[in-house]
């Protein structure tokens, strides 16, 4: 029997183009404009794809695909340059913040040394001179029998310095002891400065080491003009102490 070839015309399979895995992350790029700007021109002039039924899938040439993984890599250094910036800038504010405390920190141990200076530092209350009577020589010129002081050779006009810093607690007449000053001093000691002609400090004011508070007199229960110059433990007479003694302990030479 003689059979009859069928013939009609049948759809040819369509022809598949070259798919790559990069397909799959074009979608994630256009989203960022990658291939917006780059794959749709070359993707135009890809030739159409054949109507299947099937989903199309697209499809993209091996120069196309090199630039987006070109671009996908040069985005991927960007993101990591970037973050490499930042950790620099951070590392950088954070030296700066480092050296800043320590300049501060510095700047206070040198305010504290001076200040520990400043406090530490005692003087003469009377420039080139020389103790004249020694602390408790016996006497009937005092009241008590004894010297409560040293006394400093000085004219009239001599000038009269506070030994160290402190606090002016006295300033004006002591009875036997004339215009005097008394200082409260930073280590909760006491100066007694007697016999002034005159007072140039006020009850309040703070002094430091040299600053002149007087000159010397013969004010009071004096034979003649000196300083009379006491070291206490309280600013009453009768706590008085060894006023050499104290000021060599202080790095005074008297």
């Amino acid at each position: 029997m003689a059979f009859t070839r069928a013939t009609g015309k049948h759809r040819r399979t369509g022809r598949v183009h070259r798919t790559t895995a990069r397909a799959a992350g074009v979608a994630a790029l256009t989203t960022t404009g990658v291939v917006g700007t780059l794959a749709a021109p070359a993707l135009a002039a890809e030739p159409e794809v054949e109507q299947t039924g099937l989903t199309p899938v697209v499809t993209i040439g091996d120069s196309i695909a090199d630039e987006i993984d070109a671009q996908a890599l040069a985005q991927k250094q960007a993101a990591a340059d970037a973050a490499a910036r930042e950790a620099a800038q951070e590392a950088a504010r954070e030296r700066a913040a480092e050296a800043a405390e320590e300049a501060r920190e510095a700047k206070e141990r040198a305010a504290r040394e001076a200040e520990r200076e400043r406090l530490n530092t005692f003087v003469a209350p009377i420039t080139a001179s020389y103790v004249s009577t020694a602390y408790q020589a016996g006497s009937s010129l005092w009241s008590s029998g004894s010297h409560t002081g040293i006394d400093f050779h000085a004219s009239s006009g001599t000038s009269v310095h506070s030994v160290g810093v402190g606090t002016v607690v006295e300033a004006g007449w002591g009875g036997a002891y004339g215009n005097q000053v008394v200082i409260r001093m930073h280590d909760g000691t006491y100066t007694q400065y007697g016999h002034l002609s005159s007072i140039g400090v006020s009850v309040g004011e703070s002094v430091e080491p040299g600053r002149q508070i007087g000159v010397s007199g013969a004010t009071g229960n004096v034979t003649g003009p000196h300083l009379h110059f006491e070291a206490r433990t309280s600013p009453e007479y009768g706590s008085d102490m060894d006023p050499v003694a104290y000021l060599r302990s202080h790095g005074v030479n008297v």
